[in-house]
């Protein structure tokens, strides 16, 4: 396991100072993913990344570790905090924010070496729960067989007369069921482009204009994965054009 590191210290020596150590580390081994001058450069770089640990100054011009520690536990995946600081007199409030160590300068490389222990021990046990969330899947009866196909693979679904055709990128499927089930069974996973199909929030690539239909012009989504096109009801037409929206911004 390699950590994922953000050093917070307007001294930009002591930032050197930690990467050496950090580089001295065998394990746990942990990379300095990036670095801040202050709470607010900080701030910037937990709303845009994850981390596993930051290790803070307290003493920083303006908002000093301590508000940041407290400003880390309103964001949705904080990282671990430890601070590190030449004031021993804060122990005790670092542990009131639930700081996970407390290492005094100068560090040693022994003493950082215990507390990224630490963080790799809670880190590891975070990630076991992670991978131990079962996929969901649909359960599909077919011919005689039950086949449980993960939601992840699946780019859309189509109601055809009677059935409803599961499409992955390499397999045709045929259900009975209801696609208003599908669609408020599993609402973050399917989007609804049109009264006879669902297609998957993360296949969708664009949205097209398509002339020569019915009714003069119409649109269609594509999906990655595969080639086919499925049209968008007027209806549903703003929701698309949305969530397109939202995987390109």
């Amino acid at each position: 396991m390699r950590l994922r590191v953000l050093l917070v210290d307007d001294e930009q020596l002591a930032r050197v100072r930690l990467r050496t150590l950090l580089a001295g580390c065998k394990t746990p081994q942990a990379s300095v993913e990036a670095e801040a001058a202050n709470a607010t450069q900080a701030i910037e770089w937990l709303q845009r990344q994850q981390f596993d640990v930051a290790l803070v100054d307290i003493h920083m011009p303006g908002a000093d570790g301590v508000t940041l520690a407290c400003a880390m536990r309103d964001l949705p995946n904080p990282p671990l905090l430890v601070f590190v600081t030449a004031h021993a007199e804060h122990a005790v409030q670092a542990f009131e924010l639930e700081a996970l160590d407390y290492l005094t300068k100068p560090v040693r490389l022994e003493r950082l070496q215990l507390a990224l222990e630490k963080v790799e021990r809670l880190v590891g046990s975070r990630r076991s729960d992670e991978t131990d969330v079962p996929e969901q899947v649909l359960v599909i009866q077919e011919r005689g067989r039950t086949e449980r196909v993960p939601l992840s693979e699946i780019l859309y679904l189509k109601a055809e007369l009677k059935y409803i055709t599961v499409r992955t990128a390499n397999s045709n499927w045929v259900m009975e069921g209801s696609l208003s089930d599908i669609e408020t069974k599993f609402p973050d996973h399917f989007l609804r482009i049109h009264r006879n199909a669902l297609v998957s929030r993360h296949s969708v690539r664009a949205i097209e204009r398509q002339l020569g239909t019915q009714d003069g012009e119409g649109w269609v989504v594509r999906l990655n994965g595969v080639s086919d096109l499925l049209q968008v009801s007027r209806r549903q037409l703003a929701t698309v054009r949305e969530l397109v929206s939202n995987l390109c911004s």
